[in-house]
């Protein structure tokens, strides 16, 4: 046990533990940053092995990771393994929670598509009467914003309508396929808007907060760092009611510790971040803390060919690039069967395609497949998931992980509204398509199960009233004044965007000014 007490205890090392850690440290507050898991030396811990070699031949190793979608035997150890922390669901309602817990977590895996929440989603009851509204909009996020694209190097073009908002990018100047022209003449008609992508750069091939945030905030000589600190609790002061630091267990040694500070960051993830204030039974006095659980719809699309490319003739000139379709439904018009919208993103491929884009078998086959590479032309949806209050986490205190913490219990689903989305996306895109010419292979209108997406956000959302909401609109609690939540947990609403940059411009607005609060003394 400690009897040093820290100015900030930071729990979490991701995106938004890494940017609290970076902006306090540079206003001259000394850190603690905790996580869960070990530091990754890949130059020395990762190894080349074939497939022949491992006991499942390369394939998930069963039980381990069965949610993880991107699991193979080659980087199970990557992912927190559900036999040691498990989590439950409502019978015939799936979930698919990803973690990671080495050190900078899913910040080490993001596929970096780097977007802007417009005032559609930040204001999005105002527009539609769903919901509830964000307590900010664009205006107060966009310089947040700005800086989050100047430290992660975004690249794209300043060509979005109101519901892409432009930021500041690299430009990216490179001139559209000829695939992507036709596709982009037979969409306009629709009032479909056809952008380049926004994508982060980051350096040396990685744009995580352990290249890119930690660093800064290592070099101010405020940051210390415990790895394999597993959070059982965070502890509150019996005299003043306020949080004052937390109980921790080592992952390797079970010995638990604990630690002293004046105020607790919680950034962990969204549901991590929710389960360890659930079980520390703080900041609940709304009653709405892990209600709202949302998240976007993954897996629906499409993938055509493009003709002209078949049969060894696509060049680069004719194939290539991505796009960005962002949100069109509902903006200058109502549709009567979903509220808010979707987003697409278009590819034009020069590679191979797959087996299962045919109905075919054996010579056929393979006939299929050498005379259509090079040819194809795929979308893929990014739909928004309302925010329902029934769509909820809760601790299940039957089961509990490795470190005998009782884990989360997760009910959700989706709804007819992002059935309905998913089944106009794939339509209209089809026609879209057609009228460029293309030929639909294969379509697909179920979306896949809740949380595939890895954009789970909503279960500590941020407003105006402390009756209704878990956080204010600077990500503090409303009932702690010295317990702040900086990661997704804080949104009122995803929209279709990946969150990623609005995570970051919200710890960096938040710990901005958490550091004020503390300079003045209020904290």
């Amino acid at each position: 046990m400690t009897t040093h007490t820290t100015d900030v205890l930071i729990i979490g090392s991701g995106h938004s533990g890494g940017m609290a850690a970076k902006i306090l440290t540079e206003k001259g507050i000394s850190c603690l940053m905790l996580n869960a898991g070990p530091v990754a030396d890949v130059t020395h811990q990762a190894k080349r092995e074939s497939a022949y070699e491992l006991p499942f031949r390369g394939f998930k190793p069963p039980g381990k990771v069965p949610h993880v979608f991107q699991a193979n035997e080659f980087n199970a150890n990557v992912w927190v393994d559900e036999t040691v922390v498990p989590y439950t669901i409502a019978p015939g309602d799936p979930y698919n929670w990803v973690r990671v817990r080495l050190f900078g977590g899913r910040s080490l895996f993001w596929s970096r598509q780097s977007f802007r929440l417009s005032d559609y989603e930040l204001k999005g009851k105002s527009h539609d009467g769903f919901g509830e509204d964000w307590p900010l909009d664009l205006a107060e996020l966009s310089p947040y914003y700005s800086r989050v694209e100047g430290i992660f190097r975004v690249s794209g073009a300043n060509d979005g309508p109101p519901q892409l908002p432009d930021g500041n990018f690299i430009l990216d100047e490179r001139p559209w396929s000829k695939s992507m022209l036709r596709f982009m003449d037979a969409a306009k008609p629709k009032g479909i808007s056809v952008c380049k992508q926004r994508q982060a750069l980051g350096r040396d091939g990685l744009a995580s907060s352990v290249n890119l945030l930690m660093p800064d905030a290592e070099k101010t000589g405020k940051l210390t760092s415990i790895q394999d600190a597993v959070v059982r609790e965070i502890t509150v002061d019996k005299n003043t009611g306020q949080p004052n630091g937390c109980r921790f267990i080592d992952r390797r040694s079970h010995r638990e510790l604990a630690v002293k500070a004046r105020v607790v960051v919680v950034a962990a993830g969204t549901l991590e971040s929710t389960r360890l204030l659930l079980n520390s039974g703080l900041a609940n006095s709304s009653g709405v803390m892990g209600h709202y659980l949302h998240d976007q719809t993954y897996g629906v699309g499409l993938v055509c060919s493009v003709p002209e490319a078949r049969d060894g003739k696509a060049t680069d000139n004719l194939m290539g690039g991505s796009a960005i379709i962002p949100r069109f439904r509902n903006i200058n018009s109502r549709s009567d069967k979903f509220l808010r919208g979707y987003a697409l993103n278009v590819t034009s491929a020069t590679g191979p395609m797959g087996a299962s884009n045919f109905a075919e078998y054996g010579e056929a086959l393979d006939q299929k497949m050498e005379q259509y590479a090079g040819s194809g032309f795929h979308m893929t949806i990014m739909g928004e998931v309302l925010a329902r209050y029934e769509n909820h986490v809760r601790i299940n205190k039957q089961k509990t992980d490795a470190w005998g913490i009782p884990v989360l219990h997760i009910e959700t689903k989706y709804s007819d509204n992002e059935y309905n989305m998913a089944a106009d996306a794939v339509d209209t895109m089809s026609e879209v398509a057609h009228n460029a010419g293309f030929e639909v292979l294969v379509s697909n209108k179920v979306p896949n199960p809740p949380g595939y997406s890895i954009h789970e956000v909503g279960t500590c959302r941020m407003g105006n009233d402390p009756k209704t909401s878990v956080l204010n609109r600077w990500s503090q609690s409303h009932d702690h004044k010295n317990l702040w939540v900086v990661d997704g947990a804080g949104f009122v609403s995803s929209g279709w965007q990946n969150p990623t940059m609005t995570i970051l411009a919200l710890s960096m607005r938040a710990s901005e000014r958490l550091a004020d609060e503390m300079k003045k003394g209020n904290i």
